[in-house]
């Protein structure tokens, strides 16, 4: 994710590559991150933070400990931004010994500028700090900014493990397709513009989902039947019994 937000940064040109520093302690990985983007990397976390606005902490979960042990107590005029998922605000705070901190939830549609992110910060965020972090989520795709910190636990469930539901959904349909005789090359192109095209409409039309879902469904027709198929093996509660798996997962991070 670190390097799609460098990416989705530079192509929206949110900043220019001299901007940015980045901190990894591997070296083929700095080398194709100069090569590919012209940022400068550096192998020592505590050097990349010198000098810095912003600290964006873009790391697994297992290494947060770590890092923010090695970048503590930053400079108080200096933002925090941190995608690393179930690390609270408190926690952040109090492992930086700093309080200016934005805690942000991207997905991976981020990865060529579709994602979603939701993002909520502490009250010593300044609003021109708010604004720049807005910048910076927002080259990712779509970005939502919420009050209260709670929500970004349930969006982890929702938007942030969300693409691989769709990816299964689009998966299982293209096989289905070739069950009943289409070419795979032919049913993935159905399935991929179909589902593109269905959440243009949702989006462009501003219709509830169900009322556009009756638009599609003739009495007595196809799609009624499939339906009551989908429904009498609980395809819908088993989505929110998945959502509310990955919730609790997410809380327990």
């Amino acid at each position: 994710m670190g390097e799609a937000m460098i990416k989705c940064l530079l192509v929206k040109a949110v900043v220019i590559p001299r901007d940015i520093v980045v901190s990894d302690v591997s070296q083929p990985r700095r080398e194709l991150l100069s090569r590919e983007y012209g940022v400068s990397t550096v192998a020592d976390n505590r050097k990349a933070t010198e000098g810095c606005d912003i600290l964006i902490l873009a790391i697994k979960p297992p290494h947060l400990v770590q890092v923010m042990d090695e970048v503590k107590n930053p400079p108080p005029e200096q933002m925090v931004l941190s995608i690393v998922a179930g690390a609270a605000l408190s926690s952040l705070c109090r492992g930086l010994n700093h309080s200016s901190v934005v805690r942000a939830m991207p997905n991976m549609p981020a990865q060529i500028g579709e994602g979603m992110t939701i993002w909520t910060a502490t009250a010593e965020v300044n609003e021109k700090q708010k604004e720049t972090a807005q910048s910076i989520l927002g080259a990712l795709g779509e970005e939502l900014y919420v009050s209260d910190e709670k929500y970004l636990d349930m969006a982890t469930a929702l938007s942030g493990s969300g693409p691989a539901y769709v990816f299964l959904f689009i998966e299982g349909l293209i096989d289905a397709g070739v069950h009943i005789g289409l070419p795979r090359s032919i049913a993935e192109e159905l399935v991929i513009q179909t589902v593109l095209g269905s959440t243009q409409t949702v989006k462009k039309t501003t219709k509830h989902p169900a009322e556009l879902r009756n638009m599609v469904t003739s009495p007595g027709g196809t799609t009624t039947d499939a339906l009551l198929k989908l429904e009498k093996g609980g395809f819908r509660s088993l989505l929110l019994e998945a959502v509310a798996a990955a919730y609790e997962k997410a809380r327990h991070l």
